[in-house]
């Protein structure tokens, strides 16, 4: 069935007028469908991955073989989610200082179109389901119903250090409150 915006009601959870490829600071999580713990498990605080867990790990390091503008920065994967701080940097095709007619630089935005967030985090969803389903099939694990990912995402604009700091030593400390985490489900 065709998206039809009158009967799916989808709300978009960005900033209205944003510009989602701005460079910046982005807090992102990416919740599993129905809160399953695909990437098991946490003892004494520690995040212990399963093959599924270090699946994801390997697909979000290499992120940037695709995404050249970003930086990888704070992250974790826990049971059911994920989280993580991408830096987007300028847009690498068009520098402001530089000698380009501005026309020229008009031609290479339009050619060169700059990847969203949505762009980089459709991307790992993608690759990561992919590899599940691969996993799935070849090694056994676990199979999902439907959908690996939840739909959407959250993110949060990181606009100073003091934010940035906050939401750094979230991620980081995140496995040691797993037991009062929002998306808490004891099924492991």
């Amino acid at each position: 069935m065709k998206f039809n915006p009158h009967i799916h009601k989808r709300s978009s959870l960005r900033l209205k007028g944003y510009d989602y490829s701005n460079s910046g600071l982005y807090f992102i999580t990416i919740c599993c469908q129905g809160k399953f713990c695909y990437f098991r498990k946490i003892e004494n605080e520690l995040m212990l991955l399963n093959d599924p867990g270090k699946m994801i790990l390997d697909c979000w390091l290499t992120l940037r073989t695709g995404f050249e503008n970003i930086n990888l920065l704070e992250f974790i994967i826990i049971p059911n989610h994920f989280h993580g701080i991408i830096e987007i940097l300028n847009n690498p095709y068009v520098a402001d200082n530089s000698i380009v007619s501005k026309e020229t630089k008009e031609i290479f935005k339009i050619i060169n179109k700059p990847k969203t967030l949505g762009d980089i985090i459709g991307s790992f969803k993608s690759k990561t389901t992919l590899q599940y389903i691969r996993g799935v099939k070849l090694l056994a694990w676990e199979p999902f119903d439907g959908l690996l990912w939840q739909r959407n995402f959250y993110e949060h604009i990181i606009r100073n250090k003091k934010s940035y700091e906050f939401i750094s030593n979230y991620i980081l400390n995140n496995p040691s409150s797993w037991k009062e985490d929002i998306f808490y489900k004891d099924d492991m």
